[in-house]
Formats: C-alpha cells, sequence, structure tokens
C-alpha cells in the first residue's frame, strides 16, 4: 500500500485512523495527573486570576495527546495494516493528534481564559507543533530503526 495509490481521502482516513492505536486510557490518566498537579501549583503559589485552569488543562490536553501519539507509534498492539502505514508515513500520522491538540488548546485558552481567539490560536500553535515534531521524530527514528 505505498502512498502513490492512495487519494487524499484515504490518507486522511488512515491518518485518523491510526491515531486510535495509542494507549488512550494511560494517556487520560497521565494527562489528569499533569493537570491536577499543574493546578495544585497555581493553587498553592497564590497565582489566583481569572484564567487559573486555561494553564492546567493546556499541559493536560499535550501530554494526553502526547502520551497517546507516542504510545501508538511505539507499541505494537491493534490492527498490523494501520501500524504498517503509520510506519511509513510517521509525520501524517502525527497530524491529527497535532490538530485535535491546536483546536481544543485554542478553545481552552478561549473558553476558560482571558485569551482572544487569535492569541489563543497562536499560543496553541507552539504545544502543537512541539506534538507533531517529537511523534514524527519518534515515528521516523522506529521506521529507520526497522530498515537498515
Amino acid at each position: 500500500m505505498g502512498h502513490g495509490d492512495l487519494s487524499r481521502s484515504e490518507g486522511r482516513q488512515l491518518a485518523v485512523a491510526s491515531a486510535t492505536l495509542g494507549p488512550w486510557k494511560t494517556a487520560a490518566r497521565v494527562g489528569a495527573v499533569v493537570g491536577a498537579a499543574a493546578l495544585g501549583v497555581d493553587l498553592i503559589t497564590g497565582h489566583w486570576s481569572t484564567d487559573i485552569l486555561a494553564g492546567p488543562v493546556g499541559l493536560a490536553l499535550f501530554f494526553f495527546f502526547l502520551v497517546g501519539t507516542v504510545g501508538g507509534k511505539v507499541r505494537e498492539h491493534g490492527d498490523r495494516r494501520l501500524h504498517r502505514w503509520a510506519e511509513q508515513h510517521p509525520w501524517e500520522s502525527a497530524l491529527p493528534a497535532a490538530g485535535a491538540l491546536l483546536v481544543l488548546n485554542t478553545l481552552s485558552l478561549t473558553l476558560l481564559g482571558s485569551w482572544g481567539l487569535f492569541g489563543a490560536l497562536f499560543t496553541s500553535l507552539l504545544p502543537a507543533g512541539l506534538l507533531l515534531v517529537v511523534a514524527g521524530v519518534v515515528g521516523s527514528v522506529k521506521r529507520a530503526r526497522k530498515n537498515p
């Protein structure tokens, strides 16, 4: 199943399907722990403001998507065909998680914080880009190690 014999729509569908391979229950636990810890630090240090939840929610979302996406690239459970496609296309398979993080982090900064839409969008580009780079590099390294 090479890249040339798939339409763009089929490639996007495979990218979204490959995102389901991650350990999402574990990712939810990690995200909840990180978010709770960040909120606890904010409460203890006295950083009280109207957007006290925006930062911890953003960290929780980042670690949720990081653990879920990278964990899906590392582990070998699930559909072998999806794993094979994700290994052949490490950057494309990381795009759905990075896009979801971008949208959800923008919404959390806008709704829970005092950010405007464009400020929240530009602020959310950094964690989404970082997630894309980390997941893409992990997938590329795994592919390179598998096919010496």
